[in-house]
């Protein structure tokens, strides 16, 4: 563990605890959208690719502001951060309660609550948990991200059951009232931690965006991120609707895939410090296979009676749900240490924004254009293993150019 004179080591966990809880929440809320998609669908008649859009402008709105939140968790903390983030969450979802045509999902959901959720994720936590933590930055890292797979194994059952029993807009408007409750004592976890002038002077002046850019690491990491969005919502905002279409009880559905989701909690933890040991090449390249292996399962479902293999399909896909991200985080913390580190994490991570975005609404669209979702998930499997064969050439780190 790194420098603990200005927390002990019980306010340390306790801050991994609260980054934790802050990303389970914003993360939950925006990945409820995979059981809002399947009601859009039915009240509205809308397409299965007109439906993603929200969910592809959403992600590139991700991608593109996570520079300026980088920027800004630099400047000024976690705690205005988060509060800023959760009044736009707030405002967002119970907006969204009141919506009537597609642009205004594509608005409220895409932009409005993508900033606000922007404001509650790994930006903001990842440089806070790599300045306190450095030996096992790899075990903090994917504690934290491991949040993102435990909001996708809640939110679907629980969306699916608030949808059943308030409808999709009194669901919307509870979760905002819900969120404008929580705001402040979320922000509070964080008073007084890692603020702009608390930096610690030893650490240097580190990389700068600038620099960062100019090394082929950058753009490998980058293509990594892009690489595995593509590969991972080319599949994942629509397992839903994919079970449903086979012909799986709703429920019964929501309930796996989101059972196989909870196994990233230990899956990516387990990942993550594995890093720390084994080299985060290794272990990005063994959660990129164990994704595939998941995805090939959904491939081999043809009707509603092969339970074995959407158990095998959710469980798979869903144990490495986010595992490479502690491993892709933790080694751009290796590569480009320093204060700078929000803002260059920030601007690498608008290739998770655009690949994501592209794979969420390809997936759509070849739907809409074959009726099946299995071109889809066989380009999943072609991303996945382009972005461990570009993890797997950051093996040596570079030099500053000054």
């Amino acid at each position: 563990m790194s420098d603990t004179k200005s927390l002990t080591s019980t306010r340390l966990w306790l801050l991994l605890a609260a980054a934790f809880g802050t990303f389970s929440i914003g993360a939950g809320f925006m990945h409820s959208y995979t059981v809002f998609l399947v009601t859009f669908i039915e009240a509205f008649g809308w397409s299965r690719a007109q439906v993603s859009l929200a969910y592809s402008v959403s992600q590139v709105v991700t991608g593109v502001s996570s520079p300026l939140v980088g920027w800004l968790v630099d400047r000024l903390g976690p705690p205005r951060l988060i509060l800023m983030g959760g009044v736009l969450l707030a405002i967002g979802m119970a907006a969204n309660s009141f919506a009537t045509e597609l642009w205004h999902v594509v608005l409220l959901y895409g932009v409005v609550m993508t900033l606000g959720a922007n404001c509650l994720g790994l930006v903001v936590f990842v440089p806070l948990l790599s300045r306190y933590f450095v030996r096992n930055r790899g075990m903090a890292v994917s504690v934290v991200q491991s949040a993102n797979g435990f909001a996708r194994a809640f939110s679907a059952p629980l969306a699916t059951l608030m949808i059943s029993g308030l409808g999709w807009r009194g669901a919307y408007l509870w979760q905002g009232g819900f969120m404008a409750v929580i705001v402040i004592p979320l922000a509070s976890m964080f008073r007084g931690i890692a603020q702009p002038g608390h930096r610690r002077t030893h650490d240097g002046e580190g990389w700068t965006v600038r620099q960062a850019v100019r090394t082929p690491h950058f753009w490998l990491l980058f293509s990594v991120y892009l690489f595995t969005g593509l590969g991972s919502f080319l599949v994942a905002l629509h397992q839903l609707a994919f079970a449903i279409d086979i012909g799986f009880d709703r429920l019964y559905a929501a309930g796996v895939l989101g059972l196989g989701a909870f196994l990233s909690l230990p899956g990516v933890i387990i990942t993550g410090t594995l890093s720390d040991y084994v080299g985060r090449e290794v272990s990005a390249v063994v959660t990129y296979g164990t994704s595939i292996l998941g995805v090939v399962f959904a491939l081999m479902i043809t009707s509603p009676e092969q339970h074995a293999l959407l158990w095998m399909h959710a469980c798979f896909f869903g144990l490495t749900w986010g595992a490479r991200g502690p491993a892709i985080t933790a080694k751009t913390a290796d590569l480009f240490p320093g204060p700078n580190l929000g803002a260059i994490l920030g601007v690498i991570t608008i290739g998770t924004g655009l690949g994501a975005a592209a794979g969420a609404w390809l997936a759509g669209f070849v739907f809409d254009t074959t009726g099946s979702y299995r071109v889809a998930f066989g380009l999943s499997i072609v991303f996945y293993v382009a972005g461990s064969v570009a993890f797997w050439a950051l093996r040596r780190p570079p030099a500053i150019r000054t």
